[in-house]
């Protein structure tokens, strides 16, 4: 018995009595997504970034804003993207510069480099080359460089541990060594990839701390205490004081439970590094300072 086709237009078709580029047929036109269209106009900035700019408002459409990344674009659709203008925000303060570098006192809450391809917030970076970098929520001094030599020169003495960098926390409790070397490697946390944990095969971390006061406030013990932290890992200084169960006041990562407060208190408070002299006098070699912020001293009331 012949099998009967289900698409009685198509049984026509292979039949003959239909040819398959009936003129009559319409042909569809072809749709691609927005964000692929104003990406392949755009190569410099990843698709995460074109997506944040359609669903801000800054892409149109034929002349009509248009924020929904997966609406469907046609051949001859006019696409315009009108990049906004990225906010140099209010220079820090400086505590040194010169021809080759600047050296600020990091407000806490900057950034220290722009988050993504493009940002429209301030960050350390809009003023120099950066060479090493403090967390958004750490305040205190931070170097940058003028120029590529200069920053070659700098990261150089970051990745060879010829900086000497000392901060300031107040943390949770009280060490049960008033001065120790902590000495814990730390690996990425692949649960929670922004962030990091001990892990005895991770890469190499040191940090010495010295306890300078502690007090008691309503009912809870809190330490200054003064860190040097002799390798560079991110977040080594927060992971390290968690470790020994004096966690920093106010940090969002490794102390969420903790008591309220209104910053992370860690700050940079010095940096000891070479810097290139003047022409021709020698290099530099100079410690730069930022003073306790005024909170530190509060919270220590």
């Amino acid at each position: 018995m012949a099998k009967k086709f289900s698409k009685p237009e198509l049984s026509r078709k292979i039949n003959g009595d239909i040819p398959f580029d009936d003129a009559n047929s319409v042909e569809e036109p072809e749709t691609t997504r927005l964000d692929v269209v104003v990406l392949n106009d755009n190569p410099r900035f990843s698709r995460a970034t074109i997506q944040k700019f359609i669903k801000a408002g800054y892409v149109t459409v034929d002349g009509v804003v248009t924020d929904k990344p997966n609406t469907p674009i046609e051949d001859g659709m006019e696409v315009t993207l009108t990049v906004p203008e990225q906010e140099q925000g209010e220079k820090p303060p400086v505590i040194y510069e010169d021809d080759n570098v600047i050296v600020f006192n990091k407000p806490q809450g900057m950034l220290s480099i722009c988050k993504g391809d493009f940002s429209t917030e301030p960050a350390i970076e809009n003023w120099g080359e950066i060479v090493h970098r403090l967390d958004r929520d750490t305040s205190g001094v931070i170097i940058v460089a003028k120029n590529f030599a200069t920053k070659s020169m700098l990261q150089k003495q970051f990745q060879q541990r010829k900086t000497h960098k000392t901060y300031y926390a107040i943390v949770c409790g009280e060490p049960a060594q008033a001065h120790a070397i902590i000495n814990i490697p730390l690996a990425r946390n692949l649960k929670k990839p922004t962030t990091f944990m001990p892990d005895k095969n991770g890469r190499e971390a040191i940090t010495e701390y010295q306890t300078i006061e502690t007090i008691e406030k309503n009912g809870k013990k809190y330490s200054l205490v003064e860190l040097k932290p002799r390798t560079g890992r991110t977040h080594q200084l927060r992971i390290h004081m968690n470790f020994i169960k004096c966690p920093i006041l106010g940090d969002p990562v490794y102390n969420p439970n903790g008591p309220k407060a209104d910053r992370m208190y860690l700050h940079a408070a010095s940096l000891e590094i070479t810097i290139p002299g003047k022409p021709g006098e020698n290099n530099q070699r100079m410690t730069f300072k930022a003073e306790l912020p005024e909170e530190f001293r509060d919270a220590l009331k």
